[in-house]
């Protein structure tokens, strides 16, 4: 939708100073760091709250301190210790030994008839987890792995809201800055955590402080680029959140110590806050503030490194934006309680945002539940990671493709209808010996909902006004947090019945499709700045116009 003549037109002017020149490069080169970060802290529960394979320790017939996992003798013992549903149990020793000497033992030293609880285990790895060092073994003991997950992102769930409050009324930079800060402090509190619930109580404290890393770092870096470009600045930071997830699943692998691991991660954090105190505040967040001599040293700083000049006219906008009325007015005077309850009062608007969290939890429930299930695949878990967290860029490849060409509302639609379709074709081969077959169902899922992600990351920063992008899209985010707390949940759910988990995501990616009709079309409109011009889209199909 066009501006009218007295608006503040930022999109003009970023036109003018250049959409992504050196100013841009600059911009996204700190704010790729949060992003990656996110990433690491984000995903490392699946690491360091990982499950291991272990089995009964029989002190009759090895030493305590054995890392010989499958011992000759093991299988004439009792084949049942070899698997999953015997790991926690053994049989009872009969022999008028207490001890045996190593690789004596056989089926007559022990009562068949005679099932006793293991006391002690056998690692088949050098890998540490909270597992090993929380004795958390046995089935019964599954639910603490899985909360881990959950509760870090209840973490989110609980922080997302406040934390998008207090950016919209205190600004993005200083926001961005405590929560890098916050979160890289807790991880390293956690990897000295002495207990389960001090590990738990860390790992809900570190999103709480760090939820806003991303959406954060995202909305300072896309709205310095102009309309044209937003689809290419969308691409570099899902790349960089794609490259972290490959990252962290190469630091496991190497770092098979979680409390190593986790010091790893989150040292990087504290070391990076330097440069990310550089960053330049958000211009449109001044701008809604009435700040306007801060915003346009800002730009002025810009097209300087863009080797670009702004117009007298933009100057001159800038200027009397405190006589204008209309959108400047709203921007200016209202306080953040009033512009809330504005929007709460407006049912279109409420209905926007109640479709745009369904589309958020059915994306993060999907995403995370594949990104957790690949370490469940066949093959070396650490290598399934990353292959799955790379897979994604051919997605933000073909979205830099197809996004500004045929729209986003067609691109959501497409995409979640396909994810979810995968989801339900894979449920009725289950049976079918192709592993080759799965793989490839799984990592077309992957690629389907991480175009579908990334879209709904850039519209929604595109439907929501300025002056509550950043409360409304947290909002959303926070509701999309409920799907990621089930996510960890789903290996429980395969348990009830184990087609349940793809069937889930699969009917939920196909309703959350059609529910995404309801959206405007933003393509090639500029960001509103006003809750009119966000509601004024409405009904817009692809614009002709070619800003």
């Amino acid at each position: 939708m066009p501006q009218a003549e007295d608006d503040v037109d930022l999109d003009g002017v970023l036109h003018e100073i250049g959409q992504f020149g050196r100013f841009q490069v600059r911009q996204y080169g700190l704010m790729v760091l949060p992003i990656i970060f996110n990433a690491l802290f984000t995903l490392s529960y699946i690491f360091t709250a990982g499950n291991l394979e272990y089995r009964c320790l029989v002190p009759e017939c090895e030493d305590p301190a054995t890392d010989v996992y499958n011992p000759p003798w093991l299988n004439a013992t009792w084949p049942g210790l070899l698997h999953s549903d015997g790991r926690c149990q053994r049989l009872q020793f009969i022999s008028n030994d207490t001890r045996l000497p190593e690789g004596e033992c056989t089926s007559d030293d022990f009562n068949t008839s005679a099932i006793i609880p293991c006391d002690a285990f056998v690692f088949q790895t050098e890998e540490s987890t909270i597992v090993r060092d929380f004795n958390i073994t046995c089935a019964h003991n599954d639910w603490k792995l899985t909360l881990v997950g959950t509760i870090n992102n209840v973490g989110q769930f609980v922080a997302l809201p406040i934390a998008g409050y207090l950016s919209d009324r205190f600004g993005r930079r200083w926001i961005l800055l405590v929560s890098v800060a916050g979160s890289a402090l807790f991880g390293l509190v956690r990897s000295f955590a002495t207990s389960y619930e001090m590990f738990i109580a860390m790992e809900f404290l570190d999103p709480v402080i760090g939820s806003t890393m991303y959406t954060t770092a995202f909305i300072l870096a896309l709205e310095l680029v102009g309309p044209k470009m937003r689809v290419t600045g969308n691409n570099i930071i899902s790349c960089a959140f794609s490259f972290g997830e490959a990252l962290l699943g190469l630091l496991a692998m190497y770092f098979r110590d979680w409390r190593v691991l986790l010091r790893i991660l989150y040292i990087p954090g504290l070391l990076a806050l330097p440069f990310l105190y550089t960053t330049v505040e958000s211009v449109r967040w001044l701008l809604s503030k009435n700040r306007k001599d801060e915003a346009f040293t800002i730009l002025k700083r810009a097209a300087k490194l863009n080797g670009k000049t702004i117009s007298q006219a933009a100057f001159e906008r800038f200027n009397c934006i405190e006589t204008k009325s209309g959108s400047a007015k709203s921007l200016d005077t209202q306080t953040y309680a009033q512009l809330l309850r504005e929007a709460l009062a407006n049912p279109a608007l409420v209905l926007r945002v109640i479709n745009c969290s369904f589309c958020w939890l059915t994306n993060t429930m999907v995403y995370f539940g594949l990104s957790l299930n690949s370490v469940s695949l066949s093959g070396n878990k650490y290598l399934n990671f990353i292959l799955v967290s790379l897979i994604e860029l051919p997605g933000f490849f073909l979205m830099q493709l197809i996004l500004d060409r045929v729209g986003r509302k067609k691109t959501l639609f497409t995409t979640l209808v396909l994810s979810g379709l995968f989801c339900i074709i894979s449920v009725f081969i289950a049976d079918i010996d192709a592993p080759a077959l799965h793989l490839t169902l799984f990592l077309l899922s992957k690629l389907s909902i991480t175009m579908s992600f990334g879209t709904l990351y850039i519209y929604t920063v595109e439907i929501f006004p300025t002056n509550l992008r950043q409360s409304l899209l947290s909002t959303c985010s926070m509701f999309g947090r409920i799907g990621s707390m089930i996510a960890p949940q789903t290996p429980l759910l395969a348990k009830v019945w184990t087609p349940l988990p793809m069937i889930l995501f699969g009917c939920l990616g196909i309703s959350s499709a059609i529910t995404s009709l309801q959206f405007p079309e933003t393509l090639n409109n500029e960001l509103p700045n006003t809750l009119e011009e966000a509601m004024n889209m409405q009904g817009n199909d692809i614009p002709a116009t070619d800003r």
